[in-house]
């Protein structure tokens, strides 16, 4: 994967994925999650606030389907980064390890594809659109064991566009910036990193 993401990287320039998007600041209200999880960010409520960036995975044509990105970035409360990326996926435990290509960022469910590790055992997370409330587009946020049933903890509000450009040259790492209480299984991390890498040498 390395190799692949590094030879993507040099041709393009830059991002082997994802090459373009568009980045709005949002807010994060957790509200808990009714089961718990042993990880405080999920079970206890709170706010994070940070970037959001909704891209293209591929950067193909908007008449085109493509894989959907949507990346969470923000600081917590000791000032260390953590960033959230999902894509999209389906929600049934059969369709949750499968990108599903989509011809609009708002009309399907994002998933994080790879389980988180946690005190208590495997974690699916995810981000289910909600109908727009005037101008702020929003997510329910969901986590599941890799085959259970999914249970809220949050909500994502995107608050309007970061910048006057859509884009910004903003990076996410999931493996360098893991999200508070959780860590990568060992395996998936080995598969991952090489990638992203690859990626941040470019």
């Amino acid at each position: 994967m390395g190799v692949v993401f590094g030879a993507v990287a040099r041709m393009r320039r830059g991002k082997p994925l994802h090459p373009h998007g568009t980045v709005y600041e949002a807010v994060l209200r957790r509200a808990g999650s009714p089961q718990p999880w042993a990880v405080e960010w999920l079970d206890e409520a709170g706010e994070n606030h940070g970037l959001v960036r909704i891209s293209r995975s591929m950067g193909l044509p908007k008449l085109l389907p493509d894989v959907f990105g949507l990346a969470f970035t923000f600081s917590g409360p000791s000032g260390d980064r953590h960033d959230l990326l999902l894509a999209t996926t389906g929600l049934r435990p059969s369709l949750r390890f499968f990108l599903l290509p989509r011809r609009e960022p708002f009309s399907g469910t994002y998933g994080s594809l790879l389980p988180y590790s946690a005190a208590g055992g495997l974690v699916l997370l995810a981000a289910v659109p909600l109908a727009p409330d005037g101008s702020v587009a929003s997510f329910r946020l969901l986590a599941a064991t890799p085959t259970g049933r999914w249970w809220p903890f949050g909500r994502l509000d995107l608050t309007g566009r970061a910048a006057a450009t859509a884009d910004q040259p903003v990076r996410f790492d999931p493996t360098l910036h893991v999200l508070p209480g959780f860590a990568w299984p060992p395996a998936i991390e080995q598969l991952r990193e090489p990638a992203y890498a690859a990626a941040r040498r470019t």
